[in-house]
């Protein structure tokens, strides 16, 4: 069957734009009084609604006020499988203490650890579908979730079960990762001990249960090692794992392994090297930045600015996590770097559309094009620049997810 909905003041298709490097505002395309036919959860044709409604049309869905319509926002980079709260974190590093030294004292991550090893898996599902609704609730129509909060065979199980079994009762598409190196376990006396256990215990289990086909590392001088990182990457690799990196957050190394081992992204980035932006160019290694953790952390944003310029492909993604970027909301966090980085509503739309989805290796979505998902969503205004103009306070209205709308 198919639906033509519409009219909408304005569609902004996010078509025949790049994969890579700066886009001008005027490289957008915008239909006027446009309409979209959907048919069944693909988009069928995007037009102008008036010639569209003059087609074989099986239901036409009117649209009485004044919408713009986009493709439904994406987040490749979340942590939002965890229990507990890491409030006093921020009071701490408002007290003048850096993620570090709070790490140091036995605080940050461990702490979030020992509250998702203790709770429960319905506790830890209840918390995490609540964070995930939330998410649809502004637009996030496809989510990554890594675990990571585990740290161990059993916990990080656990919370891939979480994802994996949540995947089937909420709305928006989830992408799990396997970041169960995150930070060395507190369980080992070695970052290469613990490693080794995941490759030889964790990872045949995640493959044999189908619970995420993408392995995560944290490359810091208080996690992993660039070594070890390339060592236990590779390994990955051969059990046929995509790869993505934490990388440069603090210091810089985590980007010249991403590259070397052409894993899907780098993400972070807030400390990368010029000659490191080049090396992910030349080896097609997405750069996803998370001016979440910036936001949180107070450092600076990562060189979103020069890592468009270079050419290479930007996405930009919330980093929602329970210690460094407890805000969660994607559209403010882009919008704020926007401004700080002087990029175009075009590059910004791009980095939590198709170029989000590009980081985690999907072509089907973020593009209001016929074949597409269809995703989408509708901003009560005529004027597009608006959304981004109200840095985030101004949220969609509507939402499409595959072609059914969840909210109204």
């Amino acid at each position: 069957m198919k639906t033509l909905i519409g009219p909408f003041d304005q569609i902004i298709t996010m078509r025949r734009i790049s994969d890579y490097g700066p886009v001008r505002d005027d490289e957008l395309e915008i239909i006027e009084k446009g309409g979209i036919i959907i048919e069944e959860q693909a988009i069928f044709e995007t037009g102008h609604f008036d010639t569209l409604r003059k087609k074989h049309i099986d239901h036409i869905e009117e649209i009485d006020n004044h919408y713009v319509l986009l493709p439904g926002f994406i987040d490749p980079h979340t942590h939002i499988c965890f229990a507990g709260s890491r409030a006093s974190d921020y009071i701490s590093r408002l007290a003048g203490n850096t993620y570090q030294e709070i790490l140091k004292s036995g605080g940050g991550i461990f702490e979030t650890v020992r509250n998702t090893r203790n709770a429960s898996f319905q506790e830890l599902f209840d918390l995490t579908e609540k964070r995930v609704r939330e998410h649809c609730e502004n637009g996030i129509t496809t989510l990554e979730i890594k675990s990571g909060y585990g740290l161990s065979t059993e916990s990080e199980l656990k919370m891939l079960k979480v994802i994996h079994h949540l995947n089937e009762v909420v709305i928006p598409d989830l992408v799990p990762t396997c970041l169960a190196a995150h930070t060395i376990s507190p369980d080992f006396s070695s970052g290469d001990d613990y490693l080794k256990s995941i490759i030889d215990e964790l990872l045949p289990l995640i493959r044999k249960d189908k619970l995420s086909a993408r392995v995560d590392i944290f490359v810091e001088e208080n996690a992993f090692q660039p070594q070890e990182a390339l060592q236990y990457l590779s390994e990955a690799k051969k059990m046929d794992f995509s790869l993505t990196v934490h990388a440069d957050q603090f210091t810089p190394g985590g980007s010249e392994v991403a590259a070397r081992v052409k894993a899907v992204s780098a993400d972070h980035l807030e400390m990368i090297r010029r000659k490191n932006i080049r090396m992910l160019v030349e080896n097609d290694v997405v750069a996803t930045v998370l001016p979440g953790a910036s936001l949180g952390l107070g450092i600076p944003f990562a060189p979103a600015r020069k890592i468009l310029d270079s050419g290479a492909c930007l996405a930009i993604a919330s980093d929602w996590n329970p210690g460094s970027a407890p805000m969660g909301d994607l559209l403010t966090q882009a919008a704020l770097l926007s401004v700080y980085q002087k990029l175009s509503f075009a590059e910004t739309m791009a980095g939590i559309t198709f170029r989000a989805a590009k980081a985690l290796s999907m072509t089907d979505r973020g593009i209001l094009d016929k074949g597409k998902l269809a995703d989408f969503m509708a901003f009560n205004t005529s004027d597009y620049r608006e959304i981004l103009y109200h840095q985030g306070r101004l949220k969609p209205d509507l939402i499409w997810k595959n072609g059914k709308k969840i909210k109204k």
